[in-house]
């Protein structure tokens, strides 16, 4: 159980929601949280592909791919570097 304090013109909007829509505060407040919660959790990259997660089998390959995309990196950035290096030594 939570304790929410809350200022008095919001408290003020609080009771006056509860009497146009007839819903008790409490319902308001937990509606509203549940709200938030969802807004913020909802846009978590793992609940939002739920359904598909774990669909798909690697067979076995993901170190292997893993360990091949972190060599084409590594090459990558080296020959950057060396691109780099080859190119201060021209004159301009």
């Amino acid at each position: 159980m939570r304790s929410v304090r809350l200022g008095q013109e919001l408290e003020a909007r609080l009771e006056e929601a509860s009497q146009i829509t007839g819903e008790p505060v409490s319902e308001i407040i937990r509606e509203a949280v549940r709200r938030r919660c969802d807004e913020v959790l909802g846009g978590r990259l793992d609940r939002r592909l739920a359904d598909v997660i774990g669909v798909v089998s690697a067979g076995g390959n993901s170190r292997k791919t893993g360990r091949t995309f972190s060599e084409l990196l590594q090459r990558k950035d080296a020959a950057k570097r060396k691109g780099k290096r080859s190119r201060r030594g021209r004159a301009r």
